[in-house]
């Protein structure tokens, strides 16, 4: 019985590393080159966003989190979009993009929305298969830090306006 109770601590702090890992990333690498597709069937790279701080949300609709999360995103958007701040939120591939649609419209989004249709984003991500998961990428397209689940928001919060003062 004790041994069963050690393993099952010893798999407990495994996972919680694992988690403390991709959550503090304390390293940076490139975001990954990517075209988003965006609901109005318009295009946005990666590319054209360097030079701004920008969050990239891997969301779903049926994610309890996610939508949780939502107004925190939209409000930290609003809070930081004229200096530089951008937010782009890519629904996951088994979300029927009318639901995104739907959710967007009537959330009023007011940020970039888009679908991955074949899961190849969230892939080129870093096989994000778990919603949320959250990049906050620097003005030279550096991912800065990954939050799996709902991010830290009055930490998120004082990382960007770190990164917005930041050339």
């Amino acid at each position: 019985m004790a041994i069963r109770r050690w393993m099952a601590g010893v798999v407990v702090a495994a996972f919680a590393a694992a988690g403390a890992w991709v959550y503090l990333d304390a390293g940076r690498r490139a975001a990954p080159a990517s075209t988003f597709v965006l609901l109005d069937g318009s295009s946005q790279s990666s590319a054209d966003l360097r030079g701004k701080v920008l969050l990239v949300n891997f969301w779903a609709t049926s994610c309890a989190t996610c939508v949780a999360e939502m107004p925190e995103i939209v409000a930290l958007y609003e809070k930081y979009r004229h200096q530089g701040f951008d937010t782009l939120a890519v629904a996951m591939h088994y979300d029927p993009p009318s639901y995104v649609v739907n959710f967007a419209q009537t959330r009023k989004l007011p940020f970039k929305v888009a679908i991955d249709n074949t899961g190849q984003l969230a892939r080129d991500w870093g096989d994000v298969r778990i919603t949320p998961s959250t990049f906050l990428v620097d003005k030279r397209g550096e991912i800065v830090k990954t939050f799996v689940g709902a991010p830290d928001f009055p930490a998120l919060q004082q990382l960007v306006e770190k990164l917005l003062t930041q050339t």
